[in-house]
């Protein structure tokens, strides 16, 4: 039995939801989190354990920030905490003060579906 189903909008909220969607589309960035393995003010150090983390974790994004004076080595980009969560367990056995961040600049092309 198929019914047909009408709906009635406001054309204002019609222009209103296809306005978000067009904004949504063309943003390349979004709320993310990240597990972070390394704070140090040592920046040969932060090369050491990233060329270290490279070698054991191949298929894994690492980046690093710098923020006056600490240099922070970022592994992964998830869209929900959840995910980075799992992440952040498997790194424990090698990184056991890895914890969780928010970063709001995640490209949405470098989420990671699984590991």
């Amino acid at each position: 039995m198929a019914q047909d189903i009408q709906v009635k909008e406001d054309p204002l909220i019609a222009q209103m939801m296809e306005r978000f969607a067009s904004i949504n589309k063309s943003s390349s960035t979004i709320d993310g989190w990240r597990v972070q393995i390394l704070a140090t003010p040592d920046r040969q150090k932060l090369e050491s354990a990233r060329s270290v983390f490279q070698y054991k974790y191949p298929n894994l994004s690492v980046d690093w920030v710098h923020t006056n004076p600490w240099y922070k080595l970022y592994v992964g980009a998830f869209a929900t905490k959840l995910d980075a969560m799992r992440l952040q367990y498997l790194l424990k056995r090698d990184y056991p003060n890895a914890y969780l961040v928010r970063d709001n600049t995640v490209k949405t092309v470098e989420l990671i579906g699984s590991y």
